[in-house]
């Protein structure tokens, strides 16, 4: 009957939500749908071909086929609860995944972001802990619109203006609508294990909601409030944009660039020195400033020199001459804006177009000229004369125009910066405009004690010293946008019939969910009074809606199940580089509104850049798609993708030539499970050291893979084998060797993860992959070749135990060939539905099979040493080898396993000894190689080698061929530019390389003096 109840309120609920909006009876049907399939879902085993059997070799693309439909339909993906509906007792793991752009498709850094939090995902869900992953898409106002724009221009030969703004939004509507189903398919493609039913999108009816309800509480209180202040402006989008919307690019003295709207190149990197007279000077005295921005001259209001410089005193309270308007600008006096040592000790202030004169024009209470418009002309308050020319136009005239004034005295060239919006390439002109302002002082103080007090950590510690940093220098935020798409500001503004009311002034606005609200809240404010309302036009950033992220994903401002289980989230992970836009605007907003941080733990990855460190960037062509790694693509395919895409004919070239030298023969398929392996390699939770990211170091973990494969193919070929005389056996030291490794390896695993330290859980599943692939296996194969059939089933059935094992430690991070090979282990079941809902391997103490750890590691250590010196002398068969083995088990061991060393050293030793006492070093007929304090070993060399002369010739020419490499390398790293112009990351990479070499060459030499010594 509860039931019953509960899905009658439901349905009502849905109806009166959702009926009397469009669609509303399909919205209604849907969701009630989704309710009740959620909750029924029959887990079942997905019925494919063994591909073991079929599929000699791993091929991603097999592997990867099916499998995510099946977990979607299994819902395994979906939060699981105890009886009561309630957290599993094992605890919570929740996380919002960061959304995406919807501008296009995702790339590699996305790839990371997934590889990163799905693995946790996957590790928590194993462990059994309630976890809920959600995913979601950002509409990023400002950088859908550009693209949309750029391709209707390119398509169409349209802009914006060209329609009406219902219009145009529905333009962005279809865009969202295409590019959302891709990264969809993406996020799908990657493995991301998300609750696709609570997917959210910041510019759906929740997230506006949501985005409603902040604005209006937070304009209450004050918090955001309207003033005209200096923004970074677009002239070519004609829109504020935040400070992640520009690019600042340094140059060292005169350079051309290309500036949007303007056919020929405009230089930069010129300080002009220009006079302005001295007014009423007995001498005609004139006072040099050097500015960087000749064309900004009609906005100047004063000329500010330092009050202590001597060569300026006698003009304190003096005015100059307007070179080309009418006015007069006072000498005013300012050491925070000048420094006597640069240019001549003198700068002309234009504060509404510079933010460090802003600041002067606040302190002296100077006037504010706005001489540009929003497209970047000069407008009327630079006379007639000058009105609607282009700025940089202006520039070269105003050069012109003062020589013949004589009052034109220099140019020289200076090394500076210079702001460009990221969208257009535009540079940024600073704009006073009147906008909506975010109070950032408070909440930034509450943000730093809450991470001080644990109550958020922050990974690595240098983004942690990075977020103090800022928070420390932080300036309100402006959060209008001049767009058509997003959310449009729930503000109001009041004006009242026969009054003069200032539009920049927050006490003539008020903040609602609708017209009819605003009404009444104004004629609260504003009794007896006569208005009108005017919504404001502007949009808010889209840092705002997604800063809300942790909450509306949730479902706030509604006080929703989800909001109570999953608030706070447990784990927020992103890109360091927005650590500043979006995280700590998350603590600000999230805090502010709930008092509770959004989130326990910030874990920030780094950037993923070209194998070359350079930043992957769409104008340099090095931008890598996730889906051509994985599926593979030729290089016409890769060209062609240009071709078809939003770029100008200019960065087609540059891409296409890039492309062609990078990836000649295109990109092999690599598959899911390589990419995201590789990329968990890369990341550690103690450096923020960006990712050199190399499409070798993928494809070698594509061969890692195989290696996993085979091993698996292995035990299912000998296991089918032996299934009929299976009983219960003894295991062996070297299965107690293996064990204690899996032990070993389950703890730091779990270690590691809880960590955060990705690179550290891969090495570990690297090392003992490679362990129980190069070493157990050829113990297996050994054993198989012998007659006791026990042994056989033992060894087969410890194989079978421990790939089980270690596929559950891999899954978390290559889910997709760990649940192939997994359910394609022998005696799986009905109720092993999926390897992503099994439980993770664990140990709590590494008391296991200590001794015979021991014995395996010096047994296998002897193996491998042996096999080095064989190669390195080229010994090929009939070796003498002695073995010096203090510890009596291990001596014991190998001289009862005489045969199975041979047989690991594929027979090139015919005499082995095993003794228990000091080998001699002396004899030159003996290569001596010491292990550890317990094992050392003595290979005969005299009569074991072919021409020793032919090896010793071989060597010397190798010794010749590094030593050049060698000295190329100190030659580079002993340059005079060395220093400064190359990243650490470089010189430890070179250093690296030194010491490799180094090495390797004192190896060809002490094997050379050996051989000289036998000879």
């Amino acid at each position: 009957m509860n039931g019953l109840l509960k899905q009658h309120r439901l349905l009502k609920n849905l109806r009166r939500n959702h009926l009397q909006k469009k669609g509303g009876q399909r919205a209604c049907y849907n969701l009630l749908s989704q309710r009740y399939l959620t909750n029924t879902t029959v887990k079942t085993r997905l019925e494919k071909p063994n591909i073991l059997t079929t599929s000699k070799v791993y091929d991603p693309l097999l592997v990867e086929k099916d499998w995510y439909q099946y977990w979607e339909a299994n819902g395994l993906f979906k939060p699981e609860y105890d009886e009561k509906g309630d957290i599993k007792k094992n605890g919570l793991f929740c996380i919002p995944a960061p959304p995406p752009n919807v501008t296009g498709a995702l790339h590699i850094g996305h790839a990371l972001t997934v590889a990163l939090e799905d693995s946790l995902a996957r590790f928590y869900r194993m462990k059994g802990k309630t976890v809920l992953f959600i995913p979601g898409f950002d509409h990023a106002g400002i950088a859908t619109q550009s693209v949309v724009e750029k391709a209707l221009w390119k398509q169409e030969n349209k802009t914006r203006l060209d329609y009406t703004r219902d219009d145009f939004v529905e333009k962005l509507w279809e865009w969202k609508g295409q590019y959302h189903s891709k990264i969809k398919s993406q996020f799908k493609k990657l493995g991301g294990s998300y609750d696709w039913s609570k997917e959210a999108f910041t510019l759906d009816e929740t997230r506006s909601k949501a985005v409603t309800e902040a604005f209006i509480r937070l304009f209450d209180e004050g918090i955001i409030y309207r003033d005209m202040k200096l923004v970074n402006w677009s002239t070519k989008l004609k829109t504020s944009i935040s400070n992640l919307e520009v690019d600042t690019i340094d140059i060292n003295g005169a350079t051309a660039i290309t500036v949007p709207e303007y056919d020929k190149l405009v230089k930069f990197g010129l300080l002009y020195y220009i006079e302005y007279a001295v007014e009423d000077s007995p001498n005609n005295e004139k006072i040099v400033v050097a500015t960087s921005r000749p064309e900004t001259i009609f906005g100047d209001v004063a000329i500010a020199v330092h009050p202590q410089d001597e060569r300026y005193k006698h003009l304190h309270g003096l005015y100059v001459k307007h070179p080309f308007l009418d006015k007069h600008l006072p000498i005013i006096l300012d050491s925070s804006c000048v420094t006597m040592e640069f240019g001549t000790g003198a700068v002309k202030i234009t504060p509404a177009h510079d933010e460090n004169d802003y600041k002067v024009g606040k302190k002296n209470k100077l006037p504010f000229i706005n001489i540009f418009t929003e497209d970047g002309c000069l407008n009327e308050n630079a006379g007639d004369q000058w009105r609607g020319m282009k700025r940089f136009d202006a520039r070269s005239l105003v050069i012109e125009k003062l020589k013949e004034k004589n009052l034109f005295v220099k140019e020289e060239e200076y090394s500076t910066s210079i702001p460009l919006c990221s969208r257009s390439g535009d540079v940024i002109e600073p704009l006073l405009k009147s906008q909506w302002w975010v109070a950032q002082d408070e909440m930034a103080k509450d943000a730093i004690a809450r991470v001080k007090n644990k109550e958020i950590e922050i990974q690595p510690t240098t983004a942690e010293a990075d977020y103090f940093r800022w928070l420390e220098n932080i300036k309100d935020w402006c959060i209008s946008r001049q767009l058509s798409w997003g959310h449009r500001c729930p503000a109001y503004f009041v004006d009242i019939e026969g009054e003069e009311c200032d539009m920049n002034q927050s006490s003539y606005w008020v903040a609602a969910f609708s017209i009819e609200e605003a009404t009444v809240k104004a004629t609260t404010k504003f009794p007896a009074k006569k208005f009108t309302l005017q919504q404001d036009e502007d949009v808010l950033d889209t840092w705002f809606s997604s800063g809300l992220w942790p909450l509306s994903t949730l479902g706030w401002p509604s006080n929703t199940k989800d909001l109570n289980q999953f608030y706070p989230f447990s784990l927020l992970e992103s890109g360091w580089d927005i650590l500043f836009f979006w995280i700590t605007r998350m603590i600000f907003l999230n805090s502010k509104l709930t008092d509770i941080v959004p989130f326990k733990e910030v874990f920030c990855h780094p950037l993923v850049r070209d194998s070359e460190g350079r930043k992957m960037s769409k104008s340099l062509g090095n931008v890598i798609d996730p889906i051509d790694v994985i599926d593979g693509t030729s290089l016409e395919s890769l060209q062609k993708k240009l071709q078809n895409g939003n770029f100008s004919k200019k960065e087609i070239d540059l891409m296409t030539k890039l492309q062609k030298k990078t990836y000649p023969k295109g990109i092999p398929r690599l598959g899911t499970d390589a990419l995201r392996f590789t990329l968990c390699s890369y990341t550690s939770n103690n450096t923020s050291s960006d990712i050199n990211l190399d499409i070798k170091k993928i494809q070698e973990n594509k061969r890692f893979i195989n290696k996993i494969y085979q091993a698996t193919r292995f035990l299912l070929i000998h296991a089918n084998n032996l299934s009929q005389n299976k009983n219960n056996t003894e295991l062996s030291i070297m299965d107690k060797w293996i064990r204690s490794q899996l032990e070993t390896t389950t703890c730091n695993i779990n270690n590691y993860f809880e960590q955060r330290n990705f690179m550290a859980v891969t090495n570990e599943l690297y090392q003992f992959w490679y362990l129980l692939c190069d070493n157990y296996i050829e113990y297996v194969k050994y054993i198989l070749t012998q007659r006791r059939v026990e042994d056989k089933v033992g060894v087969i059935t410890n194989l079978q135990y421990v790939v089980d094992n270690a596929l559950r430690l891999l899954h978390p991070i290559m889910p997709f060939v760990s649940e192939e090979l997994w359910q394609s282990l022998p005696n799986r079941t009905e109720n092993d539905i999926s390897i992503s809902i099994s439980s993770y391997p664990e140990f709590e103490s590494l008391i296991s099979f200590s001794n015979e750890k021991q014995i395996g590691n010096n047994f296998w250590s002897i193996v491998q040493n042996i096999r080095s010196v064989c190669e390195q002398y080229n010994i090929k068969e009939d070796g003498v080898v002695k073995i010096n083995a203090k510890n009596l088990d291990l001596n014991q061991y190998l001289k009862s396993n005489e045969n199975l060393v041979k047989h690991l050293l594929l027979q090139k030793i015919d005499n082995l000894e095993v003794v228990n006492e000091e080998l001699n070093a002396k004899d030159n007929e003996w290569v001596n190689k010491y292990i550890n304090p317990d094992v050392s070993i003595s290979i005969y060399l005299k009569n074991q080698i072919g021409d020793a002369q032919t090896t010793i010739t071989g060597y010397s020419k190798k010794i010749d061929k590094l030593s050049k490499k060698l000295n190329i390398l100190k030659k580079t790293i002993n340059s005079p530019s060395y220093q400064l112009n190359v990243s650490e990351k470089v010189k430890k990479s070179n250093e690296a390389k030194i010491n490799d070499i180094k090495s390797e060459i004192g190896t060809y030499q002490e094997t050379i003096e050996t051989l000289q010594k036998i000879m």
